[in-house]
């Protein structure tokens, strides 16, 4: 991963690069941020970026040996961590260092279900077990077998056992000599107190939706209007943005989804709504979440509509077309009982619900709900 290749966060980009170009590196950092903001790309940049022998003010060089060795993950003197689904086979981290790898290096922006996904191993509890903290004693005792300095990356060092954690924790106070610790993580609040003090804190915010946007367009080529749709919905998250445009073939299509469900809700025909919800329970939970996602942004967008500056709204193209003759029937009287209930949807087929049962159910409230008059109070 190059700096070039992190979507956005400029500002902390400028702040690691002056730190190698100074030579004033701390020994310990914790990346942490919500899931999608780049932390764990961001922390691979700087990897390289240390590693490389011909490195630019701007990025790695990308031809050196180390950078060579790095396009694999495969540096001598880079280590990792990470949670792990213990097993009788796997122990500690290294038992499945090529799966890691391979799946840092598909999907740089990694999140915890796309690596337990790898493993086969989704209904497991992740964890970093307390037989890492021996590992990570012994990788660091070795002195550097490149004549710099060692990195080890621990990866959701939240997930780690207490007493690994205590042991981390020694390692932070009185580290080994020419020895850098990166930490990731999405939940810095779960981690040891003591262990943030030990580090400095790099916080990510959330991506911009326009950088968001601009990578999808100029890496898979999704159409302009598209991709900043996408980057909308995914909040600020790049891997929920990627994870969006993979599982969809255009938000024109949830839209006339969308049209369908509020026609066949508004007059409530049964054969109609029957054929409606076979089809969408046919198109699989991802699909049915994204589903509810997109309606709960229409409902925003067409509050926004109503009741505040039209210059706000998100929505373009068909999208705002509908929205705009849509939005007298999403108001004061109706809108947050509707957010609840399509919230709870949600919910619910996320925890496996039966969707044909969930959409009839959530037909016959958004029935009762779209024809409750504007200016009349909720039930």
């Amino acid at each position: 991963m190059f700096f070039k290749q992190v979507i956005g966060q400029e500002e902390i980009k400028q702040r690691l690069r002056n730190m190698v170009q100074e030579a004033r590196i701390p020994h310990a950092q914790l990346f942490f941020g919500g899931e999608g903001s780049g932390n764990l790309p961001m922390a691979m940049a700087m990897v390289r970026y240390i590693f490389c022998k011909n490195r630019t003010e701007t990025d790695s060089c990308g031809a050196c040996s180390s950078c060579l060795k790095l396009n694999k993950l495969a540096h001598p003197d880079l280590h990792f961590v990470y949670p792990i689904a213990s097993n009788k086979d796997v122990k500690v981290s290294t038992d499945v260092i090529a799966e890691f790898r391979e799946a840092v290096l598909n999907q740089p922006y990694l999140n915890q279900q796309d690596w337990f996904n790898e493993l086969n191993a989704e209904n497991k509890q992740p964890i970093i077990p307390a037989e890492e903290s021996n590992e990570i004693i012994k990788k660091l005792s070795y002195t550097s077998f490149e004549g710099g300095v060692k990195i080890m990356v621990i990866w959701q060092p939240e997930k780690m056992n207490h007493s690994a954690a205590n042991k981390l924790l020694k390692m932070l106070e009185e580290p080994p000599d020419d020895t850098l610790f990166f930490l990731v993580s999405s939940n810095p609040d779960q981690m040891l107190s003591t262990i943030l003090s030990r580090t400095q804190l790099v916080k990510f915010s959330l991506t911009r939706d326009e950088d968001i946007a601009a990578a999808l367009t100029s890496t898979y080529h999704c159409p302009g209007e598209q991709a900043l749709n996408i980057a909308r919905m995914a909040e600020g998250n790049y891997r929920e943005a990627l994870k969006i445009l993979s599982e969809t073939d255009s938000n024109l299509q949830f839209l006339q989804h969308f049209q369908s469900f509020m026609r066949i809700c508004l007059k409530f025909d049964a054969f109609k709504i029957t054929q409606w919800i076979d089809e969408t329970a046919a198109l699989g939970r991802e699909k049915q979440k994204y589903f509810l996602h997109f309606a709960l942004q229409v409902f925003r967008e067409c509050l926004m509509m109503n009741y505040a500056d039209a210059t706000l709204v998100k929505l373009r193209g068909e999208e705002l077309v509908f929205a705009k003759k849509f939005a007298a029937f999403v108001h004061q009287g109706n809108y947050e009982k509707l957010v609840e209930e399509f919230n709870s949807a949600f919910y619910h087929i996320e925890r496996n619900a039966n969707p044909k049962i969930l959409f009839m159910d959530l037909a016959l409230k958004t029935n009762e709900l779209i024809n409750v008059k504007q200016g009349l109070a909720k039930s």
